[in-house]
């Protein structure tokens, strides 16, 4: 983190009423009270921006960078006259990385979705109960709320609290005489899709799964526990057959987006072109639409992973050797980490990828970044260095596919 930071989030001490709901309710013990005065005021080491707190605030006294509530609504009113759709679809970032998929889960409901208006947050929990009733002031008819499952939830309380203010909502509708089958919550998780046919028995899943979520079995394939399986892709990272993949993040379907992407935009003529793996939990306005991966007008390519343990460092390498002249990823700093445990996993994979670029004579054109959405603007500065520093070197010579 940057040493002079854009704070994200912030308290306006003349609007805060010292009801502290805020300290009460965050799930990082993020937000000091002094005993005394009552007064609250924001730990920014601790902060993981999952805005719970600013969602709570019953005076708004809360100041958000990100997905502030104007921001929120202005959005929904602008999509619902450009759609024409009555249905907002909210998505928290771990289970939407496209948008067909949404489609796929909404159906497994019985729901059979096919215009709405998408809106992806990184917490369901962010969400105030006064954004729901105006959205629908405004003209949205339904509300289906697509969040984690309680334990699966990568801010920990928000699910729970989001929940919550669902069924309060529908309470309160139904109070008013109006629909409460205005408001929907569908559970969802992202886990691990497993093709027993490709397993050779390996059981290196086994050993690198780092929630015991996979068990070996005697005579037999690995036995996946979905019940435990927290989607980091360790497990995938591992599997000499891709015998197992995390949905949305299967290695042929990443690998064909981006070498797609670093066609189009050198047949643009677009140089530098660069590839940036981001971790989802690590900036947030770079990830708000996993549809659109390539900013144009500056040759870069964001392609997101669920955790940094998920990073193949052979997806690194081919990069480098397909057309793109540098690739950056950007991950949470380790205490940041939304999925603490393996930790080990993933400095295993970057210490693997150092050493082969280094052999090739590629590390030059690699960096990792370790970044927070605490900062505002900390992203952009870092993707704009490492962009005119691989400006400054020759284009890298594209490998025959």
């Amino acid at each position: 983190m940057s040493e002079v930071c854009a704070a994200a989030i912030k308290v306006n001490q003349d609007l805060c009423s010292k009801c502290c709901i805020c300290h009460s309710i965050c799930p990082y013990e993020a937000i000091k009270r002094d005993p005394e005065t009552g007064k609250v005021e924001i730990d920014l080491q601790k902060c993981q921006v999952c805005g719970i707190c600013y969602s709570a605030c019953p005076v708004f006294a809360i100041e958000m960078f990100y997905y502030d509530y104007d921001s929120l609504v202005k959005y929904v009113r602008n999509m619902h006259e450009k759609c024409k759709s009555d249905t907002l679809v909210l998505m928290c970032r771990g289970n939407s990385p496209s948008s067909c998929e949404i489609e796929e889960i909404l159906k497994k409901e019985g729901l059979d979705v096919q215009n709405y208006i998408p809106l992806r947050l990184p917490c369901s929990g962010r969400v105030p109960t006064e954004f729901i009733f105006k959205i629908l002031k405004a003209g949205i008819k339904k509300v289906i709320s697509i969040q984690c499952e309680d334990a699966f939830c990568r801010f920990k309380e928000g699910t729970k609290i989001s929940s919550r203010r669902m069924v309060l909502g529908r309470f309160v509708l139904e109070q008013l005489g109006l629909s409460k089958d205005a408001l929907k919550v569908v559970k969802y998780s992202r886990k691990v899709v497993y093709d027993t046919d490709k397993c050779v028995g390996c059981d290196k899943c086994v050993f690198i799964c780092p929630y015991a979520a996979i068990e070996a079995e005697p005579f037999a394939t690995p036995k996946i526990l979905m019940d435990q399986c927290m989607g980091c892709g360790a497990c995938a990272l591992v599997c000499p057959h891709h015998a197992i993949q995390v949905k949305g993040f299967e290695f042929e379907e990443v690998l064909r987006r981006y070498a797609e992407a670093a066609r189009k935009l050198k047949a643009g003529g677009m140089s530098p072109v660069i590839l940036v793996f981001v971790c989802q939990w690590s900036e947030f306005s770079a990830l708000d639409d996993p549809e659109n991966l390539i900013f144009r007008e500056k040759g870069v390519v964001v392609m997101e992973v669920p955790c940094f343990k998920a990073l193949d460092p052979v997806h690194v390498v081919t990069a480098l050797r397909g057309g793109f002249d540098g690739v950056m990823a950007a991950v949470c700093p380790s205490e940041d980490c939304k999925l603490q445990e393996g930790k080990e996993t993933a400095e295993r994979n970057l210490a693997v990828v150092k050493d082969v670029l280094k052999k090739i004579d590629l590390a030059d054109r690699f960096e990792l970044y370790r970044a927070s959405p605490r900062c505002v603007g900390d992203f952009n500065q870092k993707l704009e260095e490492f962009s005119k520093r691989i400006t400054n070197m020759p284009s890298v010579k594209v490998e025959v596919q």
